[in-house]
């Protein structure tokens, strides 16, 4: 007996102790977001991504096919117009140049021949023509010095077709064996290189790139994609700043060169090409970087500011009780079979609440409102129900099974307040049972 008071004893002391410390715990303060109404520059602008480019890039390719024999440029060498880049095996070609040349020399001799022919055929004619006058040859034999002549003549003009055709071949298989020679078009800087020595190449369809030049890096654009909603806002001249990810401290401005018309449809979103110019003198910027672009439609100087999230407010329930302010009708919501909970639900509960004194509503808020640890111990409460008691009271509040909690409409000050059985609930304090006796009062 004597141990049994012992512990009655001790569970009393620290049970009070608990409450002592429970009561004693300062009322939670909800946290407001505050800001200073501040004079400065309001800027409405238009967001967007794009890619920097040079203004002018040059793809290098062969127009033969062949071995790279040698690589005079790499990666950032700077070049001139003309200045040879690579050189591919011009073994080949040299071949094939010798043998035009050889096909040549053929069809010119084919010619000289012909024309010696020629002269023979016009002189045999010349002495046929004065036999025949005299009647010593027959007329047959006149014909056939005739046609002999144009033959003759007809073979000739053949030949110099050939050799025209072996002239022609021989230009094609020395300018084939020019293109072995790569060249840069432009003054720029090499930015790829796609080919290494030892390499074929395969010109079939195609020429195959072997460099990318970039004309003048001092000046670039970036090329950024605007959302069909905002393009109508968009002018050439425009203002633009931007940032990349390798100087996230810095700020680049540009200026809009041009909105392109063609769209862009991307899963059935449309965006337009803008291009936009940069300056880049001391070169920072690199081709491909990624830029966030930022396109200035308006500008208003010295005005007074505020943050956005102070113009997008919609008053709680809770702010028109605290007030004492009547709540404004809100349009039913609830499922069309009416399996759902009454959406007035909520609202029948603050309606019983501002009818409460402010010492009742002062002691409601301390219980339940103001110390987090009230709100667990209703949630414990709920989460120890039966099935059927938790249906009864979604049914009562307008709210839809949560992730253990009353439902997503209702809140635990909720239950406490009237709409669901106050039996369910045992006050283990004076604080609750004074609770529960205003709750009855208003049931």
């Amino acid at each position: 007996m004597k141990r049994t008071l012992t512990l009655l004893l001790l569970t009393g002391l620290v049970l009070s102790a608990g409450l002592y410390t429970y009561l004693r715990q300062p009322d939670s303060v909800p946290e407001v977001r505050t800001a200073t109404v501040s004079t400065g520059d309001v800027i409405d602008s238009v967001g967007a991504t794009g890619i920097l480019e040079a203004v002018t890039t040059v793809q290098v390719g062969s127009q033969v096919s062949g071995k790279i024999q040698e690589l005079y440029a790499d990666f950032n060498s700077i070049v001139r117009a003309g200045e040879v880049i690579a050189r591919l095996d011009p073994s080949l070609f040299e071949t094939q140049v010798e043998q035009s040349k050889a096909n040549l020399i053929r069809a010119q001799a084919d010619v000289e021949r012909l024309a010696i022919a020629i002269d023979d055929a016009e002189t045999r004619l010349a002495r046929a023509e004065g036999l025949s006058a005299r009647d010593l040859i027959p007329a047959s034999e006149l014909e056939a010095a005739q046609v002999e002549v144009r033959l003759a003549e007809a073979q000739l003009r053949s030949s110099r077709a050939q050799m025209t055709q072996a002239e022609a071949s021989l230009n094609q298989v020395n300018v084939n064996l020019g293109h072995t020679i790569i060249t840069s078009p432009i003054d720029g800087i090499v930015i790829s290189r796609s080919v290494d020595v030892g390499q074929t190449v395969a010109a079939s369809m195609q020429a195959p790139i072997l460099f990318l030049l970039a004309a003048d890096l001092t000046k670039m654009k970036v090329n950024a994609n605007i959302d069909e909603s905002d393009v109508g806002r968009i002018r050439p001249g425009q203002v633009v700043t931007f940032r990349v990810d390798a100087y996230p401290d810095s700020e680049f401005e540009g200026l809009v060169s041009q909105v392109r018309l063609e769209p862009i449809v991307v899963e059935n979103v449309v965006t337009y090409a803008t291009q936009i110019d940069v300056p880049n003198p001391d070169l920072r910027l690199k081709p491909g970087m990624t830029a966030t672009v930022t396109l200035e439609i308006a500008r208003r100087n010295d005005a007074v500011r505020i943050p956005n999230a102070a113009l997008r407010f919609r008053p709680t329930d809770d702010m028109f009780v605290a007030l004492s302010l009547p709540l404004p009708e809100q349009p039913e919501v609830g499922r069309s079979d009416d399996q759902g909970g009454r959406p007035e639900g909520r609202r029948q509960m603050m309606e019983r609440f501002q009818n409460m004194s402010e010492e009742e509503r002062t002691t409601m808020r301390e219980q339940l409102g103001g110390r987090p640890e009230g709100r667990r111990q209703m949630m414990e409460r709920f989460q120890n129900m039966s099935e059927e008691e938790r249906t009864t009271m979604r049914e009562q509040l307008g709210g839809r099974p949560g992730q253990g909690g009353v439902g997503e409409q209702a809140n635990v000050g909720a239950v406490a307040l009237g709409r669901w059985p106050l039996t369910q609930f045992q006050p283990r304090s004076a604080a609750q049972q004074r609770s529960m006796r205003c709750l009855a009062r208003y049931q």
